[in-house]
């Protein structure tokens, strides 16, 4: 290697560690308005409590990178390689995930020394050893890890904070968007895309998750797709027109949810007083009817695709389109997360939403690309072993990190989970 080589490789350790730092004081940020209560809280078993995020975290870099990779380490503390191990089996038996919420030891306290021990190793490791390639590349994955739970802790803490009567915000930054966010909404327009053999996924040196790849091409037909995100006042039309009480709209997993009472609007819409209200993380606050509805489950948004005489696009037509027609600043402004306001706002013109707002449900199962393999190690339990009874959702949410949200990420949900921050895109065949 050549000075000017080892010169270039130091810069990019020095970076990485830069970010590193970085990423994990968002997580603590995130953390802060929550009392040591308010992180023990687990309200269902898809979501955790965020003390557990804080320690998942920390085991993540512990488990695959400093115990193989930092000369002399010592674990912090044997019993947290089982109690914060979230679905690894190869590495051992996790902790049973509904019942994270009953681990009251480690207390707070010890979760935090836990991360600070784990920062202070991974400083020792990218500051005073050569990191190889290698091992860069999965530091990198651990940092887009905490990143996904940076997400979760926002998720999984909405959802504890709506069970309650008293409907507390976890920010009273989360108020209606301000002036300069929202001008005249947009009206929703019919974009139309030309059929083709495009190239989808991911390849090259940025950072992908491995389900993105291997990049290969898709043939397409021609179609139309929505200017922007179905509205609260348009879902409210659905509703106002007997929309959750005709069989006809709703695929069969999805009418049997409804007749079993669990759904009849979306997550955290409640009538009150006369008016509809919505729980927010910025708590209980009346409806924005120009907002993107948010908070429906897969069966939701086709049975309002159906209802509307059109259909959810799929990944492979929603990463072309995005790709095509995203305005280049519209992750600037969907993305609020120096404002701490974590809520999609209402489209303006010239802005599409494909990025930052929601996360979108597509049609598309959730499957491997072709030439598809998972890792033979433990990390190949990242994605792989999931593709299997679950929808893709694209885009990114007003809780996603904005430098984590590319076009061609791929989320994963089962059809009838709403908690995460997901909504409607409409597209259609051609007139």
């Amino acid at each position: 290697m050549t000075l000017l080589e080892r010169e270039v490789y130091r810069e990019n350790q020095a970076d990485l560690l830069s970010r590193y730092r970085r990423v994990r004081h968002e997580t603590e940020l995130l953390a802060d308005p929550l009392s040591p209560e308010d992180m023990q809280l687990q309200s269902m078993p898809d979501a955790s409590p965020s003390k557990w995020h804080l320690a998942h975290t920390s085991w993540f870099f512990e488990t695959f990178i400093l115990r193989s990779s930092l000369p002399g380490y010592r674990v912090f503390d044997s019993d947290y390689h089982e109690l914060f191990n979230s679905y690894y089996n190869s590495l051992g038996t996790p902790f049973s995930r509904p019942h994270r919420g009953m681990l009251s030891r480690p207390d707070l306290e010890s979760v935090f020394a836990y991360r600070q021990a784990v920062d202070g190793a991974m400083d020792e490791l990218l500051a005073d050893h050569p990191v190889g390639d290698s091992l860069q590349s999965l530091i990198t994955l651990g940092l887009n890890h905490e990143q996904q739970h940076q997400e979760l802790l926002l998720t999984d803490i909405k959802h504890a904070f709506s069970i309650s009567p008293l409907f507390p915000a976890y920010s009273e930054t989360v108020q209606e968007p301000e002036d300069e966010d929202v001008l005249a909404p947009a009206a929703m327009t019919w974009l139309d895309v030309a059929g083709g053999n495009y190239a989808i996924g991911s390849e090259g040196d940025h950072f992908f998750f491995d389900n993105e790849s291997p990049a290969h091409r898709q043939l397409l037909q021609d179609f139309q797709i929505a200017s922007r995100l179905v509205t609260n006042r348009e879902f409210l039309e659905f509703i106002e027109d007997g929309g959750y009480r005709d069989p006809r709209l709703w695929l069969s997993d999805g009418w049997a949810l409804v007749k079993s009472g669990q759904r009849e609007m979306p997550l955290y819409w409640q009538w009150r007083d006369g008016r509809w209200m919505q729980f927010t993380l910025g708590g209980l606050q009346p409806l924005i009817e120009d907002e993107p509805v948010c908070h429906l489950n897969f069966y939701e948004a086709d049975a309002f695709a159906t209802w509307a005489g059109k259909r959810l696009p799929t990944e492979f037509e929603w990463e072309v389109a995005a790709c095509q027609l995203r305005q280049p600043d519209q992750l600037a402004r969907a993305n609020l997360l120096e404002k701490r306001q974590f809520r999609p706002l209402p489209a303006v013109s010239g802005q599409n939403q494909f990025l930052g707002d929601l996360w979108e449900w597509t049609s598309s199962a959730y499957l491997p690309y072709p030439g598809f393999r998972a890792s033979a190690d433990a990390v190949g339990e990242y994605n792989g072993k999931f593709m299997c009874n679950q929808k893709v959702l694209r885009g990114g949410s007003c809780v996603t990190p904005a430098d984590h949200i590319r076009m061609t990420y791929r989320n994963f949900f089962y059809p009838h989970q709403a908690w995460q921050f997901t909504g409607i895109r409409l597209a259609g065949d051609p007139v």
